[in-house]
């Protein structure tokens, strides 16, 4: 993990087109901003562990269904 220090409106640049910026500091929180291209995918740490878990339930059932189709 590579950790870096920044102030506000300081910014973090990633593979040429993804931009992190510190937006604001308030007490122990820190607001950032996201700015990357459209087909980039950006999501909360929580949002993307939900959807790959319900990814995985999704295939788990189709897979089933197609195993009881078969038979």
């Amino acid at each position: 993990m590579l950790a870096l220090t920044r102030k506000k409106g300081e910014s973090i640049i990633i593979n040429n087109n993804i931009e992190i910026s510190v937006l604001e500091i308030r007490g122990d929180q820190i607001k950032i901003g996201i700015s990357a291209p459209k087909d980039v995918p950006v999501y909360r740490k929580e949002v993307y562990l939900q959807i790959q878990e319900e990814t995985k339930a999704s295939m788990s059932i189709d897979g089933i269904d197609a195993l009881q189709n078969l038979l």
